[in-house]
């Protein structure tokens, strides 16, 4: 009676990679005395794993004290905020 298993242990894919990375990917595994696979999968993993423990980017809560735009500023008017920030400088 044949066994069947569920799970996939490997799957073959191509993918293209840039030529100096592959060139500098094999030279490093073969230093290693490693497979370009091997080196492959440890990078796939690294980058799995940092993904997955990285917290989401929150923005802090801002709050600015006063009364909001000086007077005889009109909301949206960069160019006159623009001039009331640098008075002429830094453009």
């Amino acid at each position: 009676m044949p066994i069947f298993c569920d799970t996939v242990s490997h799957m073959k894919t191509t993918v293209d990679i840039a030529d100096e990375l592959l060139r500098s990917a094999k030279q490093l595994a073969k230093e290693e005395g490693s497979t370009l696979r091997a080196l492959i999968e440890e990078g796939l993993r690294c980058a799995l794993a940092q993904r997955t423990t990285q917290e989401p980017f929150r923005l802090r809560p801002a709050r600015f004290e006063g009364q909001g735009l000086q007077s005889g500023v009109r909301e949206g008017d960069w160019d006159q905020i623009r001039q009331l920030i640098y008075g002429g400088e830094g453009r």
